[in-house]
């Protein structure tokens, strides 16, 4: 495969070509079993696929940079489409693909679509369920639209369907990962002995949530070396967009967009890091940004890994003694917990979850988010990453990049927005409840603190200095709450921002069981600290240029 290019028509001339099923696969969905591609014929039926400059955007275009993605989550959807074509063509299946430069693309998945149909007839397009909203109002629209049936199929890459999890969601006045989580273990025998989980314990996050005391030394990860694919995208990507965000070449393009490096990275991931994966996997360290996780999401989002051969390979390590009780149970359950009811609530809640506001919060994102340029150390640590590879692992995305935006009142969408944008591995199912949902705490209602969880996960610079070593190179105090408590080093924005949050959303906690431990503290602060403290927020958020946090 490696050097080889997809033609527009692979495997027939598109003038001569017979069509019986037009199977639409889309950049998220490249793996040999998909289920539209079940009694796929050889001869009658043909695979179409498209490279869309609309498909590159941030989606609201409210942001002064939106229009966008990441160079390198552009690069990661172009590179292993193109490979996904070649291996399709090289196992004998006949392939329409447009590539973004080809002077005739519509460059809207709907456009190609009726290109493609002027010049092949078939009998039906076949289509796997998309991951997101957007696409499938517009695949839904097709057949009243040419005049073609549209058979859509189930995604059997997840263990659990929408219908299957919106079942389980009926009824619920909280949907509680964790009891969906068990329940899916029963359900799959998936680290049961009998009716009882693995090791006398559901979860094992208590073991879950040591740092380091000292430099980690970690085996480092075994980057995918790009083939002449890869580095093809590479220089069209630069080309095509270059006001794009991000780092794009051959030394910083990390991620396998082929099967065969896909299944390599699994098994480095189990051989080499697992084994201490659970006990650091909310840890983080200067400089390493990698530490002892899978990275994994990136080819799992593009169907290049299957789950279930993921969580096989972790129970195989625990068998023969590589790997403990506690890494492998949290891995398992970021796969088949976390990752199937994100998915599920992406589904059961509905096409306008992801504009859902309950903190009524307006502000800006700060510009530094789009160039890393910044003196708080965690925020830089986190931001590097994402820059140079599309990435950094959940702690930093949850607890940095989404804790500090929901604290400073920045608009759920906003952030929305850059995380789609960002991130090589992002998929609207999976980014818009992380961030709307989880990071934003957004998703609530007059019934319902939160749907995908039940408390902010907001945390002070304290937090920060627990689980990593940046505090120690920081230029701000993370003991202060405002620079009006003295000392050398202003007071680290995490705190102010962090207890400002607290205080303005006070009565909108007050009845959260989760809450009432720390609005204890606010309590006990007087007026006074409450007004310093405010007003500390509103100068640090003018500073910052995010804007007002009221609408």
């Amino acid at each position: 495969m490696k050097g080889k290019q997809p033609s527009p028509l692979l495997g027939a001339s598109l003038e001569s070509a017979v069509c019986r099923r037009l199977v639409f696969v889309f950049g998220d969905q490249l793996t040999d079993s998909t289920s539209s591609f079940e009694g796929f014929d050889t001869e009658r039926d043909v695979i179409l696929m498209s490279e869309c400059d609309a498909e590159t955007g941030l989606g609201s275009g409210e942001q002064k940079h939106a229009g966008r993605s990441h160079k390198q989550r552009i690069a990661v959807f172009f590179s292993a489409m193109r490979d996904f074509a070649v291996a399709q063509a090289e196992r004998g299946r006949r392939v329409r693909y447009i590539r973004v430069n080809d002077p005739n693309n519509t460059h809207a998945f709907t456009g190609e679509l009726e290109r493609t149909l002027k010049q092949l007839s078939p009998e039906e397009i076949v289509v796997t369920r998309p991951g997101e909203w957007r696409v499938l109002d517009e695949v839904e629209s097709w057949e009243d639209r040419f005049g073609v049936p549209v058979r859509l199929c189930e995604d059997d890459h997840f263990y659990t369907t929408p219908e299957e999890f919106s079942k389980w969601a009926s009824g619920r006045k909280q949907l509680v990962m964790e009891y969906f989580y068990r329940e899916q273990r029963k359900r799959l025998d998936v680290l049961m002995d009998g009716k009882d989980p693995v090791g006398g314990e559901w979860n094992f996050d208590k073991d879950n949530r040591e740092s380091f005391k000292t430099a980690p030394h970690v085996h480092p990860p075994q980057w995918a070396e790009p083939d002449e694919v890869t580095l093809e995208v590479i220089d069209l990507v630069n080309r095509r967009y270059p006001d794009a965000p991000g780092r794009l070449d051959a030394e910083s393009f990390i991620w396998p967009v082929t099967r065969s490096d896909a299944l390599r990275w699994l098994d480095e991931f189990i051989d080499k890091r697992l084994g201490k994966f659970g006990p650091y996997e909310d840890a983080m360290w200067t400089g390493q940004p990698f530490l002892y996780h899978s990275m994994l999401s990136v080819a799992l989002n593009l169907k290049l890994l299957d789950p279930r051969e993921c969580i096989e390979k972790a129970l195989k390590a625990h068998e023969i003694g590589k790997a403990p009780i506690n890494s492998v149970e949290g891995f398992v359950r970021q796969l088949l917990g976390w990752r199937e009811f994100i998915r599920g609530v992406y589904w059961h809640e509905g096409p306008d979850y992801r504009d859902r506001n309950s903190l009524d919060q307006h502000a800006d994102l700060p510009e530094f988010y789009w160039t890393g340029d910044t003196d708080m150390r965690c925020m830089a640590e986190a931001l590097e990453p994402v820059l140079d590879h599309a990435w950094c692992h959940h702690i930093p995305r949850l607890m940095i990049l989404s804790g500090f935006a929901m604290m400073a009142g920045v608009h759920p969408r906003k952030v929305g927005d850059w995380f789609y944008a960002m991130f090589a591995d992002s998929v609207d199912w999976v980014t818009t409840p992380n961030t709307i949902g989880m990071g934003m705490h957004s998703d609530g209602d007059a019934k319902r603190p939160g749907v995908v969880g039940t408390k902010p996960y907001a945390a002070s610079g304290k937090y920060i200095g627990r689980m990593s070593n940046y505090c120690e190179h920081c230029a701000y105090d993370n003991t202060k709450r405002t620079d009006n408590e003295g000392g050398a080093r202003p007071a680290c924005p995490f705190n102010t921002f962090y207890w400002d949050f607290l205080i303005r959303n006070h009565e909108r906690f007050k009845g959260n069981n989760r809450m009432a431990m720390i609005l204890k503290h606010v309590d006990r602060m007087s007026k006074e600290e409450h007004a310093e403290i405010t007003v500390a927020g509103k100068s640090l958020r003018k500073k910052l240029g995010v804007g007002p946090i009221s609408g």
